[in-house]
C-alpha cells in the first residue's frame, strides 16, 4: 500500500498529477486550521508509541499532561498510543481539550481512546505544520525517529527566527544525556549559539516545565489571540 507520502515523493509525475496532489495537500491543511482554529493555548506532547502503560515515561506522560491541563492548556498528541495515550489521558483526567494529530499509515492504529478531537492527516509534514502552528510549547518525551524529528524541526525553527517564544522541553532523566553531550559539542564547534539552547530546558521536575512553559507562553502572540466563530462558516468553535 502506498502512501501520500510515498506519491507526493516520486518523480518524475504528470503535471495533472501534481495539481491533484498539491489540492489535497492544501485540503488537508485547510481541513487542520478550521479543526483547531479556536483550540487556545495548547501544548504538543511527543514521544514513543512503544512505551505502553506501567512504563515510567507513560505515567510521567499523563501526570504532566494533567498538570498542564489543570493550567488551562489543552493537549495536542500524534493520537497514537504510547505516549500519545499517556498525554490523552492526562488531558482527559484533567478535563482539558483532548487533541489527536493522526497520520494515515499502512499499519497505522486507530486514534486512541483518550482522543476527543481527532483531526486525521496523510502528510507528515502538513501534520508537522498544524502541530506547530496551534501550539505554544512542545514538551518531547523518550522516543525514536519521529520524535527526533519533531524536536529538530523545532530547534530549526527557533535557530533562524521562524518560531520566537515557543519553549522545548525535553523530559526522561538519563535518555537525553547523549543529546546533551552532543549539543554542548556543537556550541564548542561554535556549529550553534548559546542563545540557540535558551529555550531548550531538560528536566524532569513537572513543576519547573510548566513554569518554564507558562512563562514563554504569557509572552507569545498565541496566549493573546481570541478568534470569534463566523457563523457564515458554520463556525462553533472548538468545544
Amino acid at each position: 500500500m502506498s502512501s501520500s507520502d510515498f506519491e507526493f515523493l516520486q518523480n518524475p509525475r504528470k503535471r495533472s498529477r501534481n495539481l491533484i496532489i498539491l489540492f489535497r495537500i492544501g485540503r488537508e491543511m485547510l481541513r487542520g486550521m478550521r479543526r483547531l482554529h479556536f483550540l487556545g493555548p495548547a501544548v504538543t506532547i511527543f514521544g514513543s508509541a512503544r512505551l505502553r502503560d506501567g512504563s515510567p515515561a507513560y505515567q510521567q506522560a499523563r501526570e504532566f499532561a494533567r498538570q498542564l491541563g489543570e493550567s488551562g492548556f489543552a493537549i495536542i498528541t500524534g493520537g497514537g498510543p504510547g505516549i500519545m495515550e499517556a498525554a490523552n489521558r492526562g488531558a482527559r483526567d484533567a478535563g482539558a481539550v483532548s487533541v489527536g494529530c493522526t497520520i494515515v499509515l499502512p499499519h497505522e492504529e486507530r486514534a486512541n481512546a483518550y482522543v476527543d478531537v481527532a483531526v486525521p492527516f496523510h502528510y507528515f509534514f502538513v501534520r508537522k505544520y498544524i502541530l506547530i502552528k496551534y501550539s505554544s510549547a512542545f514538551v518531547v518525551m523518550p522516543g525514536g525517529f519521529g520524535t527526533a524529528d519533531e524536536l529538530f524541526e523545532a530547534l530549526t525553527l527557533i535557530q533562524t527566527g521562524k518560531m520566537r517564544d515557543f519553549p522545548v522541553v525535553l523530559c526522561g532523566g538519563d535518555f537525553w544525556q547523549p543529546l546533551r553531550t552532543q549539543l554542548q559539542v556543537m556550541l564548542d564547534h561554535q556549529l550553534i549559539s548559546p542563545h540557540d539552547l535558551d529555550l531548550l530546558l531538560f528536566t524532569d521536575t513537572i513543576d519547573e516545565a510548566i513554569a518554564h512553559i507558562r512563562d514563554y507562553a504569557r509572552r507569545g502572540e498565541k496566549a493573546r489571540r481570541a478568534p470569534r466563530p463566523l457563523r457564515v462558516l458554520g463556525e462553533r468553535g472548538t468545544k
